[in-house]
């Protein structure tokens, strides 16, 4: 199993974070039944997990990726969306990114887009099959 990378975070976004956690929007609850308990190709994901300077929505650390949903409250933010990516990108983090209403009306097509993504660029051994030559 490949170790864990230790990312940078501000300490000061744990409370946010875990604020962010217990109001989540409705995507992200119908997104995080299917992520949590490594439900998707057995990777673990974490939900609201703050990165550097920046809090993102979905992620997993041994495939060093962030899965964002964009919804409202990405709106008019595109420069400001552009510099956090940028920046967490420079961290070796890749992106997935969903509209809100992609999530709400074709989870199928989303879920099989991750599942997509990682048969792609999963490191190996996959999680499961560790142990086994």
């Amino acid at each position: 199993m490949k170790l864990k990378t230790i990312l940078p975070y501000n300490p000061k976004l744990k409370t946010w974070a875990r604020e962010l956690r217990n109001n989540s929007t409705l995507s992200e609850v119908l997104l995080w039944q299917y992520l949590r308990k490594k439900q998707i190709l057995g990777y673990d994901f974490d939900r609201q997990k703050p990165i550097d300077n920046y809090i993102v929505d979905f992620f997993c650390n041994e495939l060093m990726l962030a899965i964002e949903i964009d919804g409202v409250s990405h709106e008019n933010k595109n420069e400001e969306d552009d510099i956090r990516q940028t920046r967490l990108e420079s961290l070796g983090i890749r992106f997935l990114r969903f509209y809100d209403s992609d999530v709400k009306g074709n989870m199928q097509g989303v879920v099989t887009a991750i599942e997509e993504w990682i048969r792609v660029n999963e490191p190996t051994p996959h999680p499961s099959q560790e142990g086994n030559k």
